[in-house]
């Protein structure tokens, strides 16, 4: 198992995502609502997860290091868009 497979939990958490860790397995349990801000993506799993924490959130939410994302999904901002989600892509945040 990937040593760092939980490290965006961190992140999640930063969203008000109600996460535990205890060795390798994540307990989730349900909130009524995930608040946008900034997180950062640490891998390609990582970032989508958060692009899909931030589609839920209230208020925005801002996703640095999109990189990782952009290795294993093109143009991911025009497919969820044309889903019909409010979600665009800007440069030097």
């Amino acid at each position: 198992m990937f040593e760092n497979r939980y490290q965006h939990v961190d992140e999640l958490r930063r969203m008000g995502a109600n996460i535990k860790i205890e060795g390798r397995a994540a307990i989730v349990k349900g909130i009524p609502k995930l608040s946008g801000t900034f997180v950062e993506a640490t891998d390609l799993r990582a970032g989508a997860a958060l692009v899909l924490a931030g589609l839920v959130a209230e208020d925005a939410t801002v996703i640095e290091n999109v990189s990782h994302i952009d290795r294993g999904y093109e143009n991911i901002e025009r497919k969820y868009v044309a889903l019909g989600a409010r979600i665009m892509r800007v440069n030097g945040v």
